[in-house]
């Protein structure tokens, strides 16, 4: 057990943008992020590819019911968000949370949940570049999938490599595109299920769809942790505003902004969006599962080139995860090499604040994946998606314990940074992490989408990383012991 830091040693060594906070050749991470780039970052981190992509497998096994699955993996997004945005308004940092646990938990904490979720995006980045690049193959056949994606790597890596501004720029209008798609979605499909589009009269859309076929839960009231299990994962990239913060004009801002409006991000972008689908459509409807459940929706309403639509909505999500993903595992890597977790080369910024060795790193091993996913995708690339598919909850989880000790000691050094509070503290922090065990725990039962292999496959990565973590500790302290000068 280690002795609880104040707030004042846990600040130490991590510098604020514009410090150079032992980054080397460069003078650390810059304030070149835009309060309109934060806030499109902060909108757009929570619609991912994976909402578009893989929603209609949730809705062909909960039918209507997975409105309740998203609902239950939204409320648990908002009350990690907001334990996160307690933590990161009193001290942003772009380490975010794996720098909290460092604090609150200690050094073991901060390592492994860092070098997780770095894990995490660098295999993102081989799943996204493949999907993006199928799409493009489609329309340009000339050029094969492989060439697709290694065009698409290297153009975002080149964005990432210019400077932090680029990025947001980029960002910017990816999630803006994004942003307009969907809220388009929901007013034409809101207008079509009520009848009053304008040159439209589908005779499948209508609310008697919620419950017209077999009931608002068909397969049943387990059916919606199901769902759970198949929508948790489209949620991952939340907390990517909190990172980006420590590389704003004014991060606490940025933070409590990007926190406060979580609520309604979800609300709209997620249930509101799979509101309009499901009641557009039958939830059985063969479409939807052979289209995808968007596609199907615009299809329904004999929209001209819906697939197509859809397919360079898509293109743009998954751009966007690919410059967030790439961006992300970078200033992750970039933190573990600012406290010692990562080699020093990681922490060294460029003239223009960009961690340029931490970004390489990323790209190569991203690379890698996509190697392997056109080498061995059913082994390799198999084995890396399963082992890093838990991980989002493992960071979750991590967040709540880092914030049950966190508050402590920020009452107890510096009350007045408490500008964000968690609800009901402790309770709702610990509801929380009982619910996410729960699904981790519910998860193990699942063998039919593969939930227990994701499960086991991530706990034995994680349980390498902390073997690593636990050894580096030990190595550290012996060596500071032998370092005493004796009396």
């Amino acid at each position: 057990m280690t002795s609880q830091p104040t707030l004042t040693e846990a600040q130490g060594g991590h510098g604020s943008p514009g410090e150079a906070g032992g980054s080397g050749t460069g003078s650390g991470l810059q304030a070149g992020l835009k309060n309109r780039h934060l806030s499109m970052i902060a909108i757009g981190g929570v619609i991912g590819a994976g909402l578009f992509v893989g929603s209609s497998s949730g809705i062909a096994t909960a039918g209507p019911g997975i409105l309740l699955s998203y609902a239950l993996v939204g409320t648990l997004v908002v009350l990690v968000m907001r334990m996160l945005g307690e933590m990161s308004a009193a001290d942003p940092t772009s380490g975010s949370f794996s720098a909290h646990a460092d604090r609150a938990l200690g050094p073991w904490a901060g390592f492994s949940i860092g070098w997780l979720y770095w894990f995490f995006w660098v295999v993102v980045l081989a799943v996204e570049a493949t999907a993006g690049a199928k799409i493009l193959e489609g329309w340009i056949p000339a050029v094969p999938q492989w060439g697709w994606a290694l065009i698409v790597m290297l153009v975002l890596t080149a964005t990432n490599l210019v400077s932090v501004g680029s990025y947001g720029e980029f960002e910017f209008w990816f999630a803006g595109i994004k942003v307009v798609a969907i809220g388009a979605f929901i007013v034409v499909g809101g207008l079509a299920v009520f009848g009053v589009l304008p040159g439209v009269d589908s005779d499948k859309a209508g609310l008697s769809n919620l419950t017209a076929h077999g009931g608002f839960l068909p397969n049943g009231p387990g059916a919606v942790l199901t769902g759970v299990l198949l929508v948790v994962f489209s949620f991952m990239g939340s907390e990517i505003a909190t990172l980006a913060a420590g590389e704003s004009e004014d991060p606490q801002r940025a933070v409590t902004k990007s926190t406060n409006s979580i609520i309604w991000r979800i609300g709209v972008f997620y249930l509101g969006s799979i509101l309009v689908v499901v009641s557009l459509l039958p939830w059985n409807d063969k479409a939807i599962r052979d289209e995808g459940s968007y596609a199907a929706a615009l299809d329904s309403l004999g929209i001209a080139h819906a697939g197509q639509i859809m397919n360079f909505i898509v293109l743009t999500s998954v751009l966007s995860c690919l410059n967030s993903g790439l961006y992300t595992a970078s200033r992750m890597a970039f933190s573990l090499g600012e406290r010692g977790d990562a080699p020093k080369a990681f922490a060294r910024t460029t003239g223009r604040g960009v961690p340029r060795t931490a970004i390489l790193v990323s790209v190569v091993f991203g690379f890698a994946a996509v190697f392997f996913n056109y080498k061995f995708p059913d082994t390799v690339f198999l084995f890396l998606v399963n082992s890093s598919g838990a991980v989002a909850l493992f960071v979750w989880l991590v967040i709540c314990f880092s914030q049950l000790r966190m508050r402590r000691i920020i009452q107890r050094e510096a009350p007045e940074k408490l500008v964000v509070r968690m609800w009901l503290y402790p309770y709702l922090t610990w509801a929380a992490a009982g619910l996410i065990v729960f699904v981790l725990g519910y998860m193990l039962t699942d063998t039919e989408h593969d939930g227990r292999e994701t499960v086991l496959l991530s706990l034995l990565v994680a349980a390498i990383v902390l073997v690593v973590a636990v050894v580096k500790a030990r190595v550290a302290t012996s060596r500071s012991r032998e370092e005493i000068p004796a009396d």
